[in-house]
Formats: C-alpha cells, structure tokens, sequence
C-alpha cells in the first residue's frame, strides 16, 4: 500500500472516532400520542429521559404502547442522525460493517 492511502484511512479513522464522540452528546427526541409520552435519547441510542403526561398514566395498556411508539421514534430518529452524520464523513460511500 502507498504511504498516502494510509494517511486516508487513518484520517478517515480519526473523523469516525470523532463521530462517535459526538454523537454521544446530541439528542434526539421521539414521541408519541401527540406529545403524551416524550422519549430524549442520543445519537448513540441512549435514553436520556422519559417524559409521560398524566393523561397517559391512565391507561396501562395505552401507555405500554405509546412508550414503545416513542422509544421507537426516538430510535430511529436517532439512526438517522448517525447515518446523517457517517455520510458526511463517508461522502455517501458504503463502507462494510460501518452502521
């Protein structure tokens, strides 16, 4: 391999390394039946807070469901926010075993 190729690679590397980092630090929320249940999780799938309206404690079963829409909200809210970020660095190119 050519001493430049290299350099690439560990460049590109660094910037995935740095990604990472700063994916741990932004949120994304999700929610669910029009904001009765709020889920705050970061770029790296971590929930941050549950936030659930009294209305919605009511319910068991409604509230089961509606925790469930909004950590899926927030999740793929989240997946979207990482492969966002993976493009930027990737120039949209599809690199094995990377998200």
């Amino acid at each position: 391999m050519n001493k430049n190729l290299i350099k690439q690679a560990q460049q590109l590397q660094t910037r995935l390394q740095n990604m990472q980092e700063e994916l741990a630090d932004l949120l994304v929320e999700g929610s669910s039946g029009g904001g009765a249940v709020k889920i705050t999780m970061t770029g790296k799938q971590h929930v941050q807070s549950v936030e659930i309206s009294k209305d919605a404690a009511d319910d068991i079963e409604m509230l089961q469901d509606l925790i469930s829409a909004a950590v899926n909200d927030a999740s793929s809210k989240s997946q979207d926010l990482a492969n966002e970020k993976l493009n930027s660095i990737t120039g949209g190119m599809n690199i094995p075993g990377m998200m």
